[in-house]
């Protein structure tokens, strides 16, 4: 749980705009710094990598990476996807069912490779760069979260693999991408490939910053503002500036979908500030953002009971529809830290309405056509009646010793009635007569987890953590299963 220390420390500094400019590059959910604990501040031998927290840098240049794998069991878990960016489901999705013994990948974040550049240029200002790549460790194969649908396509419920929607897309920088110029007064501009703002929001303050124990780390539309795909643009703007105690951003997405990107459109804006109040600070962010025409890719054709709203097992996943919407979101989030406690709160509200710019064909970020008859299809027309999608979570830290942190949090999503009556299976139904019947009625889902970590090495940590999730309404509809009990064990190495 160091590791979460170290992040969450930083991540109000570093990752929402403190520090110095150099640390404005930041690397992925799980990619995060370790401690210097002793040893050569450069690599000089195996032995000092393994054991010390030396770096493998030159010349401005460093290579870092991590590998987190482990094992678990799930009551209602899916076989591991060698595409899917967490390798498994650790929350239910529709293929969920049964009880699963498994190797369990990327549970504290993703597993990744990667380069940083941190080149001085003139007195205070100096020239920043991240190339990133996260992978399956148990497969070695790239992180794709379309293409992982995209495998499915055809295979019966209760038979697929977890696999699931992201913004990762089997490229070898599927991850990060950027350039950009630094300055210690007058901030950080950066280029290309990288997270939104509620991306690097939700690694700050997220109790437990993981794929495995937090469903908002789990779920991308809290950091995609309402679209995982929207968790990363490809041709991105960001820039951040502090001012005293305060810190503000905007991140805007320029191009469309012909450059790399799941929405034609983005732009998001900060405001933060940290306050020292008794023997801690308090930190706190406020984050608004539109984006337009998002893209929202999951597989089609599986049936549901229209008496149950439970998804048929039997029944293939014909094929792949993307749906299109204008999506605008707010978030609110603070901590509170002291020297051994950290109490963590976080909101955000976000809608959803029908595309302004009705979208007819179009290739997505994994390189898959649409539409392409009997194998993907776009919808226009999802949301009827805007869909509001809320999310609240709260949590704490605790550092037992130096080394030594217990995690525990509780997440509840919320999500209006947006539905006009549907027909499932020949049968006209109403959220009002099975509460589950269609995805679009009201429902909600709730979390709770708890994680143990050992920093045993500077570069290493072991950890233990359970997460149950539990779905009902219209956010269950088409599931095998309702809940999911996922209780993880794993060992990462970072450096």
């Amino acid at each position: 749980m160091r590791g979460i220390q170290a992040a969450a420390a930083s991540a109000a500094i570093v990752v929402l705009g403190g520090g110095s400019a150099a640390a404005q590059v930041v690397p992925d959910v799980g990619a995060r710094a370790t401690l210097n604990v002793g040893g050569p501040a450069v690599c000089t031998s195996i032995l000092e990598f393994v054991t010390t927290a030396c770096q493998v840098s030159a010349y401005g240049v460093r290579l870092y990476g991590t590998i987190d794998v482990g094992g678990g069991y799930q009551t209602n878990g899916a076989p591991l996807d060698r595409s899917a960016q967490t390798g498994l489901t650790y929350f239910p999705q529709k293929m969920n069912n049964g009880g699963k013994f498994q190797v369990s990948p990327n549970a504290l974040g993703a597993s990744n490779v990667g380069v940083q550049i941190n080149e001085p240029l003139a007195r205070g200002w100096s020239f920043v760069a991240q190339l990133e790549t996260s992978f399956d460790p148990a497969t070695v194969f790239l992180a794709d979260g379309p293409g992982s649908l995209r495998d499915a396509v055809g295979v019966p419920l209760g038979q697929a693999r977890g696999v699931s929607d992201s913004s990762v897309d089997g490229s070898f920088y599927n991850s990060l991408g950027f350039f950009g110029i630094g300055s210690d007064t007058f901030g950080t501009l950066t280029l290309l490939r990288q997270g939104s703002l509620m991306r690097d929001a939700t690694i700050a303050y997220d109790p437990i910053p993981s794929y495995a124990f937090s469903l908002v780390g789990a779920t991308g539309p809290v950091s995609g503002g309402g679209d995982t795909e929207n968790v990363r643009a490809t041709t991105a703007l960001k820039y951040r500036v502090n001012v005293g105690d305060w810190r503000f951003a905007v991140f805007g997405q320029f191009g469309g979908y012909d450059l790399g990107n799941s929405a034609k459109g983005t732009f998001q804006g900060d405001v933060g500030a940290d306050f020292h109040v008794g023997p801690g600070v308090v930190s706190a962010d406020v984050i608004a953002g539109h984006t337009r025409d998002a893209i929202a890719e999951a597989l089609s054709g599986y049936k549901v009971d229209p008496a149950t709203g439970l998804g048929i097992a039997g029944s293939p996943a014909a094929g792949v529809t993307a749906t299109i919407s204008d999506n605008t979101n707010v978030m609110a989030v603070a901590k509170y830290a002291t020297d051994r406690v950290t109490l963590y709160a976080g909101w955000e509200w976000m809608q959803f309405a029908n595309p302004s710019d009705p979208v007819s064909a179009f290739t997505d970020i994994s390189g898959f056509a649409f539409p392409v008859t009997g194998v993907t299809s776009i919808s226009n027309t999802g949301f009827p009646r805007d869909k509001i999608l809320q999310v609240a979570w709260t949590g704490a830290r605790y550092d037992i010793t130096r080394t030594l942190s217990v995690a525990a949090a509780y997440y509840h999503y919320w999500q209006n009635d947006f539905s006009n009556a549907g027909t499932i299976a020949g049968t006209k139904v109403t959220c009002a007569d099975v509460s589950t019947a269609l995805s679009s009625c009201a429902g909600a889902q709730d979390a709770g987890s708890i994680l143990l970590d050992w920093q045993f090495a500077p570069k290493w940590d072991t950890y233990i953590g359970t997460m149950y999730t539990r779905l009902n309404g219209g956010i269950d509809s088409g599931f095998l299963a309702r809940d999911n009990w996922a209780t993880t064990a794993g060992l990462r190495l970072r450096w």
